[in-house]
């Protein structure tokens, strides 16, 4: 393998990618140099869902076969130019810098790190304690098929028409959905927490066959269960357009329309980072509503 290297111009920045021919999919052969181009071409897209919002990236230095681990800080050596965010978490004595990723330079120095994945949290700075979603996170059982889970998540669609309330559903990247329902200001956490909890636990009552409540884990044999604790501070989910390290091939964490799931038309393992370039280019950001003003719960 050749120990290539190169200067690219993002923005007012200039980011040095390096190793480009390592390859992170043995099976696909997909490479590092290919995961860059992806975040490149994406950033504009999967920018503003990071905005102001702390991320965890998940790194595999060596490709997806090899160690990987979460990174939650900034790195030391991060640019100066990389914004972070001081917080204090409940689990250590000290303050911790927590990167924001909301420039296209950003997301390519940490993807050249060996970043695949991208998390982030459910709120925005200044005011980390307010969330600004609610996170539907439907987990596929065990023996669960993924027409179970387009299944529970139009229930779940359902529910928030008939409560006038707007979800915008994606994929996990693996066999899950997400629903982002966007909030205006003045919750806590324990609120949306609450509420995810209570409307899952209404459908698992009305639809027991299909979905179940969320108790311990959630991976729970031929049925659906609605994490609620990814409505949390410092808890992080997938963000939209984030790759996902499927160990066989790359796949992407991709927005859909309701109509698509309604149509069973999409399935998460095709969703590989060409088809969703291709996507985005014929559909445009099919989940930008979920960037526009949020919605009250409090009736609910």
């Amino acid at each position: 393998m050749n120990d290539s290297a190169e200067t690219w111009h993002v923005g007012n920045q200039t980011v040095q990618v390096t190793h480009l021919e390592k390859v992170y999919w043995p099976q696909t052969g997909f490479t590092k140099g290919e995961v860059l181009e992806y975040y490149r071409q994406i950033a504009p897209v999967l920018l503003p869902y990071l905005k102001d919002r702390p991320v965890t990236l998940r790194m595999y230095p060596q490709g997806v076969e090899e160690t990987s681990y979460y990174l939650r800080d900034c790195p030391a050596d991060a640019p100066e130019w990389l914004r972070r965010v001081t917080y204090q978490p409940k689990t250590v004595n000290h303050p911790v810098s927590l990167p924001l990723v909301d420039t296209a330079a950003g997301l390519l120095w940490f993807a050249n790190q060996g970043a695949i994945e991208v998390h982030l949290w459910g709120s925005r700075t200044p005011d980390l304690t307010q969330p600004d979603l609610a996170i539907f996170d439907l987990d596929a059982g065990s023996t669960a098929s993924f027409d179970a889970v387009q299944e529970a998540a139009l229930r779940l669609h359902d529910a928030l028409a008939q409560a006038e309330v707007r979800g915008y559903p994606k994929t996990s990247g693996g066999g899950g959905l997400h629903i982002f329902v966007p909030l205006a200001p003045g919750y806590t956490f324990e609120r949306v927490r609450g509420w995810v909890k209570g409307v899952g636990n209404g459908l698992a009552s009305k639809y027991p066959h299909l979905i179940v409540q969320a108790r311990g884990a959630t991976h729970q044999g031929g049925y659906v269960t609605v994490d609620y604790a990814q409505n949390s501070v410092g808890r992080n989910t997938a963000a939209p357009y984030t790759m996902r390290a499927h160990p066989d091939h790359p796949t992407v964490s991709t927005p859909l329309s309701w109509e698509e799931l309604d149509a069973g038309s999409m399935h998460p393992a095709s969703l590989t980072p060409q088809v969703v370039l291709e996507r985005v280019s014929r559909m445009g950001d099919v989940f930008s509503p979920a960037l526009q003003a949020g919605q009250r719960i409090d009736e609910l």
